[in-house]
Protein backbone atom coordinates (compact mmCIF):
# COMPACT_ATOMS: atom_id res chain seq x y z
CA UNK A 1 0.00 0.00 0.00
CA UNK A 2 2.98 2.53 1.09
CA UNK A 3 5.85 3.41 -0.73
CA UNK A 4 8.49 4.32 2.49
CA UNK A 5 6.42 6.68 4.18
CA UNK A 6 4.66 8.90 2.14
CA UNK A 7 1.72 7.45 1.77
CA UNK A 8 -0.58 6.21 -1.82
CA UNK A 9 2.35 7.29 -3.77
CA UNK A 10 2.65 4.98 -7.01
CA UNK A 11 6.17 5.51 -7.57
CA UNK A 12 7.75 2.34 -8.96
CA UNK A 13 4.80 0.74 -10.40
CA UNK A 14 4.74 -1.83 -12.98
CA UNK A 15 1.37 -0.55 -14.01
CA UNK A 16 3.13 3.09 -14.83
CA UNK A 17 3.03 4.07 -18.36
CA UNK A 18 6.62 4.55 -19.00
CA UNK A 19 6.26 8.29 -19.97
CA UNK A 20 4.81 9.40 -16.78
CA UNK A 21 7.43 7.53 -14.10
CA UNK A 22 9.60 10.68 -14.42
CA UNK A 23 6.77 12.79 -13.86
CA UNK A 24 5.73 10.76 -11.10
CA UNK A 25 8.70 10.48 -9.45
CA UNK A 26 9.62 13.90 -9.54
CA UNK A 27 6.20 14.99 -7.81
CA UNK A 28 6.84 12.44 -5.54
CA UNK A 29 10.69 13.95 -4.37
CA UNK A 30 8.61 17.21 -3.56
CA UNK A 31 6.03 15.51 -1.66
CA UNK A 32 8.45 13.32 0.25
CA UNK A 33 11.00 15.75 1.22
CA UNK A 34 8.02 18.44 2.26
CA UNK A 35 6.91 15.88 4.27
CA UNK A 36 9.91 15.05 6.06
CA UNK A 37 10.35 18.35 7.13
CA UNK A 38 7.13 17.99 8.83
CA UNK A 39 7.85 14.92 10.68
CA UNK A 40 11.78 13.65 10.42
CA UNK A 41 14.74 14.55 12.49
CA UNK A 42 14.98 17.06 15.53
CA UNK A 43 14.13 20.27 14.14
CA UNK A 44 12.15 22.75 15.97
CA UNK A 45 8.59 23.87 14.57
CA UNK A 46 10.37 27.00 13.79
CA UNK A 47 13.13 25.39 11.42
CA UNK A 48 10.23 23.38 9.95
CA UNK A 49 8.06 25.71 9.01
CA UNK A 50 11.07 27.96 7.42
CA UNK A 51 12.22 24.89 5.18
CA UNK A 52 8.65 24.34 4.01
CA UNK A 53 8.58 28.31 3.02
CA UNK A 54 11.23 27.73 1.16
CA UNK A 55 9.33 25.26 -0.98
CA UNK A 56 6.43 27.85 -1.43
CA UNK A 57 8.75 30.48 -2.41
CA UNK A 58 10.15 27.63 -5.23
CA UNK A 59 6.84 26.68 -6.37
CA UNK A 60 6.26 30.68 -6.90
CA UNK A 61 9.53 30.91 -8.79
CA UNK A 62 7.97 28.37 -11.02
CA UNK A 63 4.69 30.23 -11.78
CA UNK A 64 7.02 32.85 -12.64
CA UNK A 65 8.52 30.95 -14.60
CA UNK A 66 12.08 32.15 -12.67
CA UNK A 67 15.14 29.27 -12.46
CA UNK A 68 15.70 27.65 -9.33
CA UNK A 69 19.32 26.60 -8.19
CA UNK A 70 17.28 23.28 -6.71
CA UNK A 71 17.88 19.85 -8.72
CA UNK A 72 14.95 18.69 -7.31
CA UNK A 73 12.32 21.74 -8.37
CA UNK A 74 14.10 22.15 -11.89
CA UNK A 75 13.10 18.79 -12.10
CA UNK A 76 10.01 19.78 -10.67
CA UNK A 77 9.21 22.58 -13.44
CA UNK A 78 9.75 20.91 -15.97
CA UNK A 79 6.80 18.21 -15.03
CA UNK A 80 4.49 20.84 -14.46
CA UNK A 81 5.29 22.97 -17.53
CA UNK A 82 5.44 19.57 -19.82
CA UNK A 83 2.20 17.99 -18.82
CA UNK A 84 0.18 21.61 -17.81
CA UNK A 85 -0.22 20.53 -13.58
CA UNK A 86 -1.66 22.91 -11.82
CA UNK A 87 0.63 24.58 -8.84
CA UNK A 88 -2.40 24.86 -6.12
CA UNK A 89 -2.29 21.30 -5.03
CA UNK A 90 1.20 21.42 -4.10
CA UNK A 91 0.70 24.41 -2.56
CA UNK A 92 -2.33 22.58 -0.48
CA UNK A 93 0.13 19.50 0.50
CA UNK A 94 2.41 22.37 2.02
CA UNK A 95 -0.47 23.56 3.57
CA UNK A 96 -1.06 19.76 5.25
CA UNK A 97 2.78 19.89 6.16
CA UNK A 98 2.56 22.76 7.63
CA UNK A 99 -0.58 22.06 10.03
CA UNK A 100 1.06 18.77 10.70
CA UNK A 101 3.60 21.08 12.78
CA UNK A 102 1.27 23.01 14.23
CA UNK A 103 -1.91 21.02 15.27
CA UNK A 104 -2.05 18.05 17.32
CA UNK A 105 -6.09 17.81 17.78
CA UNK A 106 -8.84 18.02 15.45
CA UNK A 107 -12.28 18.49 17.10
CA UNK A 108 -14.63 17.33 14.37
CA UNK A 109 -14.60 15.22 11.40
CA UNK A 110 -15.05 17.86 9.40
CA UNK A 111 -12.04 19.49 10.34
CA UNK A 112 -10.03 16.25 9.89
CA UNK A 113 -11.90 16.01 6.53
CA UNK A 114 -10.04 19.20 5.50
CA UNK A 115 -6.65 18.56 6.49
CA UNK A 116 -6.78 15.52 4.08
CA UNK A 117 -8.19 17.71 1.40
CA UNK A 118 -5.05 18.98 1.71
CA UNK A 119 -2.84 16.24 3.03
CA UNK A 120 -4.03 13.66 0.26
CA UNK A 121 -6.45 14.89 -1.95
CA UNK A 122 -3.81 16.46 -3.72
CA UNK A 123 -2.22 13.42 -4.87
CA UNK A 124 -4.97 12.45 -6.83
CA UNK A 125 -5.70 15.35 -8.53
CA UNK A 126 -1.88 15.16 -10.08
CA UNK A 127 -2.42 11.59 -11.12
CA UNK A 128 -5.75 12.41 -12.83
CA UNK A 129 -4.08 15.75 -14.57
CA UNK A 130 -1.04 13.78 -15.85
CA UNK A 131 -3.25 10.80 -17.33
CA UNK A 132 -5.33 14.13 -18.82
CA UNK A 133 -8.86 12.78 -16.91
CA UNK A 134 -8.96 15.36 -14.37
CA UNK A 135 -12.97 16.42 -14.98
CA UNK A 136 -15.33 17.23 -12.33
CA UNK A 137 -17.06 13.81 -11.39
CA UNK A 138 -13.41 12.13 -11.57
CA UNK A 139 -12.11 15.06 -9.10
CA UNK A 140 -14.73 14.39 -7.03
CA UNK A 141 -14.51 10.57 -6.57
CA UNK A 142 -10.61 10.36 -6.33
CA UNK A 143 -10.97 13.33 -3.70
CA UNK A 144 -12.99 10.22 -1.52
CA UNK A 145 -10.62 7.71 -2.70
CA UNK A 146 -7.78 9.52 -1.21
CA UNK A 147 -9.43 10.68 2.11
CA UNK A 148 -10.72 7.57 2.82
CA UNK A 149 -7.01 6.20 2.20
CA UNK A 150 -5.54 8.90 4.38
CA UNK A 151 -7.86 8.21 7.38
CA UNK A 152 -7.70 4.53 6.97
CA UNK A 153 -3.81 4.99 7.49
CA UNK A 154 -4.91 7.12 10.44
CA UNK A 155 -7.03 4.39 12.21
CA UNK A 156 -3.69 1.99 11.56
CA UNK A 157 -1.22 4.13 13.00
CA UNK A 158 -2.80 5.46 16.16
CA UNK A 159 0.01 4.53 18.16
CA UNK A 160 3.05 5.86 15.74
CA UNK A 161 1.10 9.12 16.03
CA UNK A 162 0.61 9.29 19.59
CA UNK A 163 4.37 8.84 19.93
CA UNK A 164 4.77 12.18 18.25
CA UNK A 165 1.83 13.60 20.28
CA UNK A 166 -0.87 14.24 17.37
CA UNK A 167 -4.52 12.58 17.76
CA UNK A 168 -6.15 11.92 14.51
CA UNK A 169 -9.57 10.76 15.70
CA UNK A 170 -12.01 13.75 15.98
CA UNK A 171 -12.18 14.85 19.62
CA UNK A 172 -16.40 15.02 19.04
CA UNK A 173 -16.05 11.26 18.59
CA UNK A 174 -13.80 10.44 21.59
CA UNK A 175 -16.18 12.13 23.40
CA UNK A 176 -18.96 10.60 21.45
CA UNK A 177 -17.53 6.79 23.06
CA UNK A 178 -16.22 7.99 26.60
CA UNK A 179 -13.01 8.22 25.48
CA UNK A 180 -9.84 10.39 25.96
CA UNK A 181 -6.30 10.86 25.34
CA UNK A 182 -5.38 8.12 28.47
CA UNK A 183 -7.00 5.61 26.42
CA UNK A 184 -4.39 5.82 23.86
CA UNK A 185 -1.33 6.63 26.30
CA UNK A 186 -2.88 3.87 27.91
CA UNK A 187 -3.04 1.44 25.05
CA UNK A 188 -6.33 0.47 26.85
CA UNK A 189 -8.23 -2.09 24.37
CA UNK A 190 -11.77 -1.00 25.82
CA UNK A 191 -15.04 -2.44 24.70
CA UNK A 192 -15.42 1.25 23.81
CA UNK A 193 -12.21 1.62 21.66
CA UNK A 194 -13.44 -1.12 19.88
CA UNK A 195 -16.76 0.75 18.99
CA UNK A 196 -14.93 3.96 18.27
CA UNK A 197 -12.79 2.28 16.04
CA UNK A 198 -15.60 0.20 14.37
CA UNK A 199 -17.06 3.08 13.76
CA UNK A 200 -13.89 4.90 12.07
CA UNK A 201 -13.14 2.39 10.09
CA UNK A 202 -16.92 2.13 8.59
CA UNK A 203 -17.27 5.81 7.98
CA UNK A 204 -13.64 5.24 6.26
CA UNK A 205 -15.18 2.25 4.39
CA UNK A 206 -18.34 3.91 2.79
CA UNK A 207 -16.14 6.81 1.68
CA UNK A 208 -13.61 5.24 -0.28
CA UNK A 209 -16.92 2.56 -1.95
CA UNK A 210 -18.36 5.87 -2.63
CA UNK A 211 -15.75 7.18 -5.01
CA UNK A 212 -14.66 3.91 -6.07
CA UNK A 213 -16.38 3.98 -9.69
CA UNK A 214 -13.67 6.25 -10.44
CA UNK A 215 -11.78 2.92 -11.59
CA UNK A 216 -13.91 1.92 -14.46
CA UNK A 217 -13.71 5.59 -15.94
CA UNK A 218 -9.92 5.53 -16.56
CA UNK A 219 -7.73 4.44 -18.93
CA UNK A 220 -7.03 0.54 -18.43
CA UNK A 221 -4.02 0.60 -16.59
CA UNK A 222 -5.02 3.63 -14.52
CA UNK A 223 -7.86 1.60 -13.61
CA UNK A 224 -6.39 -1.45 -12.68
CA UNK A 225 -3.66 0.81 -10.19
CA UNK A 226 -6.33 1.95 -8.40
CA UNK A 227 -8.81 -0.97 -8.27
CA UNK A 228 -5.34 -2.31 -6.34
CA UNK A 229 -5.09 1.26 -4.17
CA UNK A 230 -8.91 1.05 -3.55
CA UNK A 231 -8.69 -3.18 -2.45
CA UNK A 232 -6.04 -2.43 -0.09
CA UNK A 233 -7.29 0.58 1.69
CA UNK A 234 -10.39 -1.87 2.22
CA UNK A 235 -8.21 -4.63 3.42
CA UNK A 236 -6.01 -2.71 6.04
CA UNK A 237 -9.53 -1.58 7.06
CA UNK A 238 -10.96 -5.05 6.93
CA UNK A 239 -7.61 -6.04 9.03
CA UNK A 240 -8.53 -2.94 11.49
CA UNK A 241 -11.62 -4.68 12.83
CA UNK A 242 -10.24 -8.25 12.94
CA UNK A 243 -7.89 -6.59 15.34
CA UNK A 244 -10.77 -5.91 17.21
CA UNK A 245 -8.98 -2.58 16.96
CA UNK A 246 -6.42 -3.31 18.80
CA UNK A 247 -3.99 -1.13 16.61
CA UNK A 248 -1.67 -0.92 18.98
CA UNK A 249 -0.41 -4.74 19.45
CA UNK A 250 -1.42 -5.52 16.06
CA UNK A 251 -0.53 -2.73 13.73
CA UNK A 252 -2.46 -3.59 10.24
CA UNK A 253 -0.41 -4.09 7.64
CA UNK A 254 -0.67 -6.37 4.45
CA UNK A 255 1.66 -9.15 4.37
CA UNK A 256 1.95 -11.67 1.15
CA UNK A 257 -0.88 -13.63 1.13
CA UNK A 258 -3.00 -10.10 1.18
CA UNK A 259 -1.49 -9.37 -2.66
CA UNK A 260 -3.40 -12.47 -3.78
CA UNK A 261 -6.87 -11.18 -2.07
CA UNK A 262 -6.24 -7.92 -3.66
CA UNK A 263 -5.47 -9.45 -6.99
CA UNK A 264 -8.74 -11.69 -6.92
CA UNK A 265 -11.15 -8.75 -5.38
CA UNK A 266 -9.60 -5.95 -8.00
CA UNK A 267 -10.55 -9.18 -10.88
CA UNK A 268 -13.93 -9.32 -9.37
CA UNK A 269 -14.27 -5.70 -8.65
CA UNK A 270 -13.45 -5.10 -12.65
CA UNK A 271 -16.26 -7.47 -13.52
CA UNK A 272 -19.10 -5.78 -11.82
Amino acid sequence: MTVEHYENFPVASLLLPANLRSAVRNIYAFARTADDFADEGNATPEERIKALDIYDRELDAIEANSPSESTLFQHLAETIRAHQLPVQPFRDLLSAFRQDVLTTRYATYEDLLDYCRRSANPVGRLMLHLYGAANTKNLRDSDAICSALQLINFWQDVAIDWEKQRIYIPQEDMLRFDLSAESIANQANSEQWQLLMQFQTQRARDLMLSGSGLCKRLPPRLGWELRLVVQGGLRIAEKTDQAAGDVFRRRPKLQKLDWLILIWRALIMSMK
